[in-house]
């Protein structure tokens, strides 16, 4: 059962005792919930794929993501979104020929990186399909260029993140995108999902990272990117950066990169949300800006330092990480900062990848353990942090499990802020049905305070109808004639981004 968890089998947490004792006072969580065995329909025949691979185990390894959602679906033992079939091209040609019999056949096409989306994104719709083909990337694995003149990096979508660090450090460079998905995540994935790395504040978005991209599409190739800058038109990256595999499979995508450097991290603790938000925003308006900037609310905080994780005294607990050269301290300060050392930042660096195998053993002491995010501007931030805190509170409490809600701010702008919210709450008999939702008060909330459905985790299938709100119905229609353009078939994921 090791397919419906996230990571490394090895790497799994348990529980400290402090944190069971806290699930049973606090939420009445009862104990834990078995796992079912799965089980697979039988593949539908899928004609003219030379080297398919249709195995139950292959078929499994890429059935869905890794959101709470998906991993309490396979672990109930039932797995309707696995793929009929995983074709594993290893060059871009070999891409345009799986898109080609796809659309000769009508069948859909559901490109795989890392697997790490946790918005549905990996959850093709079947009706009206002859079967789904998981299209596995993880065989276009090269750097294909450094150039140290231009610092440029190209890189085939599926090399592994951690493998392009590896590669660009050896040459003295680094491209600086760590998400807590960093370790199992791919570049492709990365452009795909327009993905924000923890130390977004120093290196940018990976989208504001992509001066360069290659994609094969139903229509055929698309390459985009001959110049830093540009006033050709519209920049047509922007429409496969974030486009989730619905209008074409990036295969290639050329990258900034910076000399590497060595970040230094501190905590710091303020006396309350508000104060540290201030502060922040003060850093990210007038500088001098770490390269990572995070705020923990009293409720995260409080929990932190509960489980053995770093204390800020009752206060809220911020992690700075800055270059050498880089001194916040006297502004921090100005806003009513403690300085706490450098532990609790080491203590964060250390665990900061550490958070999803976490929620693997909370799933599996009956808990019910998920996130979700958003982002708006400053004047709005406070009122947003309130409302979706107040939704989850509400429409789990009114199930029955009310929940512990935990936030913090990520990712720092001039003019804004994302807020990345924790929830933990006993599971339901339908945790499904539970985690729907509260996913919906939460998104409802989020919408309504006129913040954005998404920072960094992508529209997939849970964010579809807040995103067309969001765009409006001639955004919808732009996006509609995009995807006619690039997937005449509509075979490429379908069900996913599109309202």
């Amino acid at each position: 059962m090791t397919t419906f968890r996230w990571g490394d089998p090895a790497d799994a947490v348990t529980l400290p005792s402090a944190v069971r004792d806290l699930l049973t006072a606090a939420l009445g969580v009862t104990g834990p919930r078995p796992a079912a065995e799965p089980t697979l329909a039988p593949p539908a025949p899928l004609p003219g794929f030379p080297g398919l691979d249709v195995s139950p185990e292959a078929r499994l390894r890429h059935a869905g993501g890794m959101s709470t959602e998906d991993l309490l679906i396979g672990r109930s033992g039932a797995v309707p979104d696995a793929p009929d079939g995983v074709a594993r091209p290893t060059t871009h040609d070999e891409v345009l020929e799986v898109l080609r019999i796809a659309g000769e056949h009508r069948i859909a096409v559901v490109p795989h990186g890392g697997r790490t989306s946790v918005v549905g994104g990996l959850r093709a719709a079947r009706e009206g399909y002859a079967g789904v083909v998981a299209l596995d990337l993880s065989g276009l694995d090269r750097l294909v260029r450094l150039d140290e003149t231009s610092r440029t990096a190209t890189f085939e979508a599926g090399v592994p993140a951690p493998r392009a660090e590896e590669l660009l450090n050896a040459e003295g460079f680094t491209l600086g995108h760590f998400p807590q998905s960093f370790e199992f995540a791919t570049i492709g994935g990365f452009a795909a999902t327009r993905s924000s790395g923890q130390a977004s504040a120093g290196f940018g978005r990976f989208d504001q990272m992509v001066v360069g991209l290659r994609a094969a599409t139903g229509a055929g190739t698309l390459d985009l990117g001959r110049a830093p800058q540009s006033a050709a038109g519209p920049d047509l990256r922007q429409l496969l950066l974030g486009s989730e595999g619905a209008f074409g499979v990036v295969t290639e995508v050329t990258v900034r990169v910076r000399p590497l450097r060595e970040l230094h991290y501190t905590g710091w603790s303020f006396p309350s949300f508000e104060a540290g938000m201030r502060a922040v925003r003060s850093l990210a308006q007038d500088g001098p800006l770490p390269a990572v900037l995070r705020l923990s609310d009293e409720a995260e905080t409080m929990i932190n330092a509960a489980t053995g994780a770093s204390d800020a005294g009752g206060g809220c607990l911020a992690i700075v990480g800055c270059f050498e050269g880089t001194d916040p301290s006297d502004r921090l300060a100005e806003y009513g900062g403690e300085p706490l050392g450098e532990a609790p930042g080491k203590a964060w660096e250390a665990g900061r990848f550490r958070a999803p195998y976490l929620r693997d053993a909370l799933l599996d002491a009956g808990a019910l353990a998920e996130t979700l995010e958003t982002a708006t501007f400053w004047d709005r931030l406070p009122e947003t942090y309130a409302a979706v805190r107040d939704a989850l509170v509400g429409a789990l409490g009114d199930g029955g499990t009310p929940p512990i809600v935990m936030c913090h701010i990520s990712h720092v702008y001039e003019t804004g802020a994302s807020l990345y919210y924790t929830v933990v709450a006993a599971q339901s008999e339908d945790p499904v049905a539970q985690w729907r939702a509260a996913k919906t008060a939460a998104g409802d909330a989020i919408s309504a305070s006129g913040a954005t459905i998404t920072h960094h985790h992508g529209v997939g299938r849970d964010h579809r109808a807040w995103y067309a709100t969001e765009i409006g119905p001639v955004g919808v229609s732009v996006l509609h004639a995009v995807k006619q353009a690039t997937d005449p078939h509509h075979v490429l994921n379908p069900g996913i981004l599109l309202p």
